[in-house]
């Protein structure tokens, strides 16, 4: 089964919320319907601007780690590299 690090955003150059999920669909509607109360919730962080799939859970939550230990700086450069406008990817993915 594959498992997925994600970054959400509240708009471009907005608050980037780090997670890890083994349903990328229906963790997204989970946020953007504001099923999961916390963090992204408040800040209105549902825009899925960055993905990546793994085939192992273990190093999918290494990754997140990783990524959310990163400089804000360094998280930027790797959303601009993949998606420089900052585009909401869901659709793209439930479509």
């Amino acid at each position: 089964m594959a498992s997925y690090v994600y970054i959400l955003s509240s708009g471009r150059n907005g608050t980037l919320y780090i997670g890890v999920t083994n349903n990328l669909i229906n963790r997204i509607l989970q946020h953007k319907t504001k099923l999961v109360q916390g963090f992204t919730a408040q800040y209105s962080v549902d825009k899925l601007i960055y993905y990546e799939e793994y085939d192992d859970i273990a190093i999918a939550i290494q990754r997140e780690k990783r990524l959310k230990s990163w400089l804000r700086k360094w998280k930027v450069r790797l959303i601009e590299k993949n998606n420089p406008y900052w585009q909401d990817l869901f659709d793209q993915l439930s479509g």
